[in-house]
């Protein structure tokens, strides 16, 4: 079989999984069942089984990586609608952003540094905090290798869904609608957002907007980050 051929089954497959995934956790909402889980599972095993290498299964779906752009445009949509709440809070939202991308690239890197890890490795984990689409400018900038930073991204969102009710419940302090939302959206990016979304409007355009705003910090950072540490 060509490697045309095995690319658009892959295609094919990609879409067929993801789309029986949401079906099943509309269904049965298990963690374990969410698509971000449960689909890159399936896809793996389906490889492994088949024989079907990273560059075989890439070909013909790395465009499914650029819809990742205008979805992240269209969270712009519900933030028109809710202006007047973000124009109240312009001021603490932009000051959590700018402290927490701070906290996290630095923290990031200097664990990583601690732990022994690898120069590549490091420059994954500054931006695994942001969107794919505005993390894989970023770590253009950084040098580094952008399918080790989506991979990252990708768990640290899984961690972030996962992990972040639990977090919130154990910050008695944290009952604001606007804290909640910059929470998911700042540390879980996407996946944050709709995790967030389950919460209420507010908590999810707050995540939506924090989660833009961090991307696009990150990438104008990154130049300096990679001067500073690399």
């Amino acid at each position: 079989m060509s490697n045309q051929m095995i690319g658009l089954i892959s295609l094919f497959t990609t879409v067929v999984c993801y789309w029986g995934n949401k079906h099943l956790y509309r269904r049965y909402p298990h963690p374990i069942l969410m698509p971000l889980i449960a689909t890159p599972l399936v896809l793996v095993g389906l490889a492994l089984l088949n024989h079907v290498s990273y560059p075989q299964y890439i070909a013909q779906t790395h465009w499914l990586g650029w819809l990742l752009g205008p979805t992240t445009v269209a969270f712009a949509l519900p933030l028109h609608e809710h202006r007047q709440l973000l124009a109240k809070h312009w001021m603490s939202i932009a000051t959590g952003v700018l402290v927490a991308n701070c906290v996290s690239i630095c923290t990031s890197i200097w664990f990583a540094q601690a732990l022994g890890l690898s120069d590549m490795l490091q420059r994954g984990l500054a931006v695994r905090s942001v969107t794919t689409p505005f993390a894989i400018e970023a770590e253009r900038a950084l040098g580094g290798s952008t399918d080790l930073v989506a991979l990252f991204v990708l768990l640290t969102g899984i961690s972030g869904m996962l992990l972040g009710e639990t977090v919130l419940r154990l910050l008695p302090r944290v009952r604001s609608k606007l804290a909640a939302g910059a929470v998911f959206g700042g540390a879980a990016h996407g996946s944050g957002v709709a995790k967030a979304r389950q919460f209420g409007e507010v908590q999810a355009v707050v995540a939506a907007l924090v989660m833009m705003i961090a991307g696009a910090l990150n990438v104008v950072l990154a130049p300096y980050v990679r001067q500073i540490f690399f």
